[in-house]
């Protein structure tokens, strides 16, 4: 299954409350912080709302990762 990595690249000062609620949504607190999601709909929307403050790129698991995660 395809993951997204995602990582804030920049601060959160200066962003309207609801770019901060997106970051927070998608687990993000801090500068360089990253996140393996899930490639979903929900979550490609929420990235395309803070996609100025974000690096995003697509991972692919492998079937021995996948069961490690769990």
């Amino acid at each position: 299954m395809a993951k997204l990595k995602v990582i804030l690249k920049k601060s959160l000062i200066g962003s309207t409350a609801r770019q901060r609620a997106t970051a927070t949504g998608l687990g993000l607190k801090r500068i360089r912080q990253e996140r393996i999601l899930n490639n979903t709909p929900a979550i490609r929307g929420m990235i395309k709302q803070i996609i100025h403050l974000v690096d995003v790129s697509e991972i692919e698991l492998s079937e021995n990762t996948a069961g490690a995660e769990a």
